[in-house]
């Protein structure tokens, strides 16, 4: 059991990074103004479940994808990381956002639980990125038992969509309680961990690359 809680809170400490839940707090309160509490929680409800389908189909989908297209493992870590690394600065030197006033129809507030909230505000290429390669490799994996492995995604997934929907329905005390400064300060410190994330996806990436060159050009067998 001790195993399992630990695969869970590595890969929440993995996915909170990549879904940055005061971002996606800001964003909901500039998209739900002028519904009711009743319709925001609808929403909030909506969003987590989209995020947790979005992770899950991803995860188990996401191997047969890297085959369909002849995707090695070392690629697309260094192609995350350079998503991550990306996403991160954006994070860390936001750009001004301007929101438009209040939706003018009930049927365009209620379409932004899926994009842009889900995706790719929360569930974006990023996470999608990361997912896929995890999931291509996490069946080598030798740091947790089978059953660890096979139980820990989508309990991380349901975890991470919790957290998510708890952070949405309490948006509005999480918003006075913080502040705006408090949420920039907090998505700058989640932009920073994904550059080094980023960076340590490359790194892993390259060397991967470099060690498989290496293998193939002098660990070859030579011809009697």
């Amino acid at each position: 059991m001790t195993e399992l809680l630990n695969a869970i809170a590595l890969g929440l400490l993995a996915l909170l990074p990549l879904i940055n839940p005061p971002t996606t707090v800001a964003l909901f309160i500039a998209l739900s103004k002028g519904l009711s509490q009743k319709e925001k929680n609808k929403q909030a409800l909506s969003t987590s479940l989209y995020v947790f389908l979005i992770m899950a189909l991803t995860y188990y989908v996401g191997e047969f994808v890297m085959d369909a297209f002849n995707i090695s493992i070392p690629g697309l870590r260094m192609a995350g990381g350079g998503i991550l690394i990306i996403m991160g600065l954006k994070m860390l030197f936001p750009q001004p956002v301007h929101v438009s006033p209040v939706v003018n129809s009930t049927k365009e507030q209620a379409s932004f639980a899926f994009i842009p909230l889900a995706m790719p505000s929360t569930a974006g290429p990023g996470t999608i990125a990361m997912i896929i390669s995890s999931s291509a490799t996490i069946k080598h994996s030798t740091l947790f038992p089978a059953w660890v492995l096979l139980t820990a995604p989508p309990l991380i997934f349901l975890f991470t969509s919790i957290i998510l929907w708890i952070c949405l329905r309490s948006s509005g005390p999480i918003m006075k309680l913080t502040g705006e400064s408090g949420i920039d300060a907090i998505s700058r410190l989640m932009g920073f961990l994904l550059v080094c994330m980023g960076a340590q996806f490359a790194i892993n990436g390259s060397i991967e690359i470099v060690q498989t060159i290496i293998d193939n050009n002098f660990h070859s067998p030579r011809p009697q």
